[in-house]
């Protein structure tokens, strides 16, 4: 008789979940998601890389030539490399949809824009 009282309780309440991807939740604040890389900032000094506790930052080269590369599936999103930075050229976004079907698109490749050269 009491899981017959349950049970009718039940179904007078509206689910507690989301249809989820039709409708989102907004990631409480504080969140961190995806990292935002502003290349105008970074002066590749490398300290991002170091103070990874999961290696998951690669830098390819040195200074402001370096180029870098972020593997999301290595990452903890614990948000030490956005502390790290000098310059601030890293945040956390709230962007937390990271599925991927292969490895090699949970890859983030920064690479600074190539200077453009004005023609007179």
């Amino acid at each position: 008789m009491a899981m017959q009282g349950e049970l009718l309780r039940s179904l007078r309440k509206k689910p507690i979940t989301l249809r989820y991807p039709f409708e989102r939740v907004a990631p409480p604040e504080g969140f961190r998601g995806k990292h935002n890389w502003n290349a105008e900032k970074c002066i590749g000094c490398g300290i991002c890389v170091r103070d990874c506790p999961s290696f998951a930052i690669e830098m390819i080269g040195k200074g402001l030539t370096a180029e870098f590369k972020v593997y999301l599936d290595r990452c903890t999103f614990c948000g030490q490399c956005e502390e790290s930075c000098p310059k601030g050229a890293i945040k956390l976004t709230t962007e937390y949809e990271l599925a991927a079907y292969t490895r090699d698109q949970l890859i983030q490749e920064w690479k600074r824009p190539p200077k453009s050269e004005s023609t007179t």
